[in-house]
């Protein structure tokens, strides 16, 4: 990531995000950190005298900030100075129609998850993006933490021996009640039109599913079974509770808890990876803690930025040990492997690249791909089904 912070920026633009958007305003608190990318246009809003009005107070110039997302596009592709790459912070329903524009226009995309609704629609994305040269990115805003790559390591390294178990959950508590019903903000994401197949399954669960694929990427699922409840009736088909059970090739086993209605919880975002010889748990509300426990041993906490973690688990860090790195510091990690990227891409440096690891399009791929045999499952009745 060092390498792109004496760079130019990258000129870079926004649909979506606009004012009272607590995404956007994560996205551009993480791209804008270290000048690897600069605001210079967006589609801020389906109201474009809102949008422009916001543009404004971000102090961008007045003509490049367009009404939707086509007029974004080619508007920028006939400056000399246009736009290099786009993050799509939009709906779910809007994302590959988005996404595929911003590639045929020759631009880099980093995109909120899911990347959309289908397989079928994100291999289309993944061959474009192949096909143009250009990176399509996902933001899971947690796999940005030194912990996240301590576990990696620690599972690499054998330290935990055979891989058994893998518990994930991501299970809040805000949406116990129908609070879409005065909130539109909340609205859209049980509403199939516009959420897809799935609410918590596609919104929820599939970060820690992300952060289980990268601390241990040798696992692979075979069959799943899933099943999904939607506790509030008005939000039927979607869910806003799921279990999902998972058998991975090799051997291991998986479980999945997946809930809107987990009532007094705050996140419980966890990921616990079992070993035969000892066992590792993250909590994304202590994000700075890795939980290791050696079977026979005292349970110990490992801390971000400590001196003894794994060289992978440093590289990020912003501050010095002792003082807590959150969700901003994450994303923006995450953003300067995005900038990383896009940049030895655009110099062809193939080596750099196989260097990098961050969530690209085969990650937002995997995840549509999981949602829908979910789906497939729960719908067959909560039944096994091989994983295709």
């Amino acid at each position: 990531m060092s390498e792109t912070r004496g760079a130019r920026p990258i000129r870079w633009a926004m649909v979506g995000g606009g004012r009272g958007s607590q995404i956007g305003y994560i996205h551009r608190s993480a791209a804008l950190r270290d000048r690897r990318f600069d605001l210079v246009a967006g589609a801020f809003d389906i109201d474009h005298a809102r949008g422009a009005s916001f543009g404004a107070e971000l102090g961008l110039d007045p003509a490049r900030c367009y009404p939707d997302f086509a007029a974004l596009f080619a508007g920028e592709a006939a400056r000399a100075d246009g736009i290099e790459a786009v993050s799509v912070a939009t709906p779910n329903s809007t994302h590959f129609a988005i996404c595929r524009a911003a590639l045929e226009h020759g631009l880099h995309v980093v995109c909120e998850k899911p990347l959309c609704f289908t397989v079928a629609e994100a291999e289309a994305l993944q061959r474009l993006a192949a096909e143009r040269g250009r990176v399509l990115g996902v933001t899971y805003g947690y796999s940005g933490y030194g912990t996240i790559e301590q576990a990696r390591a620690m599972v690499a390294a054998g330290e935990l021996g055979e891989i058994r178990l893998v518990n994930l959950q991501f299970a809040h508590g805000f949406h116990s009640t129908a609070v879409e019903a005065d909130n539109p903000a909340i609205r859209w994401r049980v509403d199939p039109r516009f959420a897809g197949p799935s609410y918590v399954l596609g919104d929820l669960a599939t970060h820690p599913l992300y952060l289980s694929e990268v601390i241990c990427p040798e696992l692979k699922i075979r069959r799943l079974l899933c099943a999904r409840q939607s506790f509030v009736k008005s939000r039927a088909p979607l869910e806003d509770n799921a279990v999902t059970l998972m058998e991975y090739e090799g051997g291991a086993f998986g479980t999945v808890w997946t809930s809107a209605v987990n009532a007094g919880a705050i996140h419980s975002q966890k990921v616990r990876i079992v070993g035969s010889r000892a066992s590792l748990e993250w909590w994304d509300e202590r994000p700075n803690q890795l939980s290791f426990e050696v079977q026979g041993e005292p349970a110990r906490a490992l801390e971000r930025g400590m001196s003894y973690l794994h060289p992978e688990a440093l590289a990020g860090d912003h501050i010095s040990v002792g003082h807590p790195e959150g969700l901003f510091e994450s994303w923006s990690v995450l953003y300067g492997r995005f900038a990383a990227a896009m940049r030895a891409t655009d110099r062809g440096d193939a080596a750099a690249l196989a260097g990098l690891r961050y969530p690209d399009v085969a990650a937002g791929v995997a995840g549509v791909r999981w949602v829908e045999n979910c789906v497939r499952s729960a719908d067959a009745g909560g039944v096994w089904v091989d994983y295709r």
